[in-house]
């Protein structure tokens, strides 16, 4: 079995990042230590089986399947496979509207 390159883009660096000071703020670092590694361990994972993720629903409405996603917890994480790579482009609250979130990125 081929193993992919994984590779994160600018955008979910950030995600990780907000999600990281939003859970160590209202919660405690611990939680945030937990809820990143199991997001981590499930990007990890696409590196063996990125086509298990189905396409991202919101995309195939629009005629869209290049983005799959999987999931960890609440948490979307998108992504790409291209090549022998595997590019995550976002990791979303999945309990928020995909429409807001990403009109949310493009003002950042």
């Amino acid at each position: 079995m081929a193993t992919f390159n994984l590779r994160f883009i600018i955008d979910a660096e950030q995600d990780l990042d907000e999600i990281d000071a939003f859970l160590t703020d209202n919660d405690s670092l611990e939680a945030a230590d937990a809820v990143l590694d199991k997001i981590s361990a499930a990007c990890a994972s696409l590196a063996e089986m990125p086509h298990r993720g189905r396409y991202t629903p919101e995309m195939l409405l629009t005629g869209v399947q290049t983005y799959r996603e999987i999931h960890s917890g609440p948490y979307r994480i998108i992504y790409e496979v291209r090549g022998e790579a595997v590019y995550v482009h976002a990791v979303l609250d999945s309990r928020r509207d995909l429409g807001d979130l990403l009109l949310a990125r493009l003002v950042r």
